[in-house]
């Protein structure tokens, strides 16, 4: 919770510094007494659509950035954490912002499709799931709408012979049963190459000392899914798993914390012998599973990643740095991580998601969301000296 709130923040930084990012450009002189300049304007409303799991950090990436650029925000959390959105907005005007300018609405599909078809709404931000945001893409980009649409991902964690031990192995607990694994760059895929299979023990030793409990309670690590139907989902994916021949050294199912009977507990689990072919690999588990995988040879675990539909984020742990940079430059995957599982960029950059995790040609936060939320308007004008050549051109203007 610490991170969703701080992380959104940093965005709100940026935000406060992006009137260097929205300077237009000018040249004089381009034909005769011609000059031609250009500036962004804002498109007018825009609206996010934001999902469940980061309630504060998702709709901070989005209307800081929109109303910044000058444009007013009709925001939809997630039906299911409704509340952060609501003291967002409070706080927002605390700090004078003025009234009508950020705007939210609740509700699940009519108010999705209401954002997608009123006229008004130039632009949609949205993160969520794959149907979702497919649906919004469809529908808006119909309606002539610009959309930015984060949506699923297959992060994969590779894991040469040389990486450092105990680091590595922190790294992939933390990155895939931190939030119970619901986060879009959660690392859901570890491919062991080589001799770095013999981390599988001690990982999944690792994995076992974790706590299972209410979230707000100190020192619990893994908290409950958001819901009986992702917990649902997440045992049964992994339970096909190991119908089709992967092995769970470590199984989450069916567990238990006392004092919390209607809890949507899913323990850590780590599921090893897994292949593409399997349902659970195909899937997003949105959940406290680590797949593992093995390759021979780090061009196996390149080409592994790059067969994958997703593209959000991908990380290798190793201590060649010439490994490193044949990794970085041939997997096909937009945000990647050296030594580090979750390569979220900073605000001042952008988030850079590929392939199948994002529809719409414009990233998240940093110079990337002041282009999507900004249009050109580009002037040519002409101011010929008093008593010039006013001679009739039926020609275009040149160089």
């Amino acid at each position: 919770a610490k991170g969703d709130i701080f992380r959104g923040l940093e965005v709100v930084e940026h935000a406060c510094s992006t009137t260097s990012l929205q300077m237009g450009e000018t040249t004089a002189g381009v034909a005769g007494s011609t000059d031609v300049h250009s500036y962004r304007l804002p498109l007018g409303v825009c609206a996010g659509i934001a999902p469940f799991n980061f309630p504060a950090m998702i709709p901070l990436w989005m209307f800081p950035m929109g109303m910044v650029t000058g444009n007013t925000y009709v925001l939809k959390p997630s039906e299911r954490v409704p509340l952060t959105a609501m003291r967002l907005a409070e706080l927002a005007m605390e700090a004078g912002l003025p009234d009508g300018v950020l705007n939210i609405i609740h509700g699940t599909h009519d108010a999705v499709n209401f954002i997608c078809d009123e006229p008004a709404i130039r632009a949609i931000s949205f993160v969520g799931g794959d149907a979702a945001g497919k649906h919004i893409y469809s529908r808006a980009s119909a309606n002539g709408k610009r959309v930015q649409a984060n949506l699923g991902a297959q992060n994969h964690a590779v894991v040469l012979e040389d990486a450092e031990p105990d680091a590595t192995l922190k790294a992939l607990v933390a990155a895939g049963f931190g939030a119970a694994g619901q986060r879009c760059m959660a690392i859901s895929r570890v491919v062991l190459v080589g001799r770095a299979r013999e981390m599988l023990p001690p990982l999944v030793e690792m994995a076992k000392r974790l706590t299972l409990g209410p979230g707000h309670v100190p020192g619990v690590d893994v908290p409950p899914l958001n819901s009986p139907e992702a917990k649902e989902r997440v045992e049964r994916l992994v339970a096909s798993g190991i119908a089709q021949g992967a092995s769970a050294p470590l199984n989450g199912a069916g567990q238990a914390v006392d004092g919390y009977p209607d809890g949507n507990w899913v323990g850590p689990t780590v599921l090893t012998d897994v292949t593409p072919e399997m349902e659970c690999y195909k899937n997003e588990i949105f959940g406290p599973v680590l797949q593992v995988l093995h390759a021979d040879t780090l061009d196996e675990a390149i080409a592994l990643i790059n067969a994958n539909p997703y593209g959000n984020g991908t990380a290798i742990f190793t201590r060649s740095g010439a490994a490193a940079r044949k990794f970085t430059h041939e997997v096909d995957v937009g945000q990647v991580g050296i030594n580090l599982p979750i390569p979220v960029p900073l605000p001042m950059f952008s988030f850079t998601g590929s392939r199948g995790s994002i529809l719409g040609d414009h990233n998240f936060y940093g110079k990337g969301a002041v282009t999507f939320y900004t249009q050109w308007k580009t002037v040519t004008s002409n101011w010929k000296p008093a008593g010039g050549d006013t001679a009739l051109s039926m020609s275009m203007p040149t160089m």
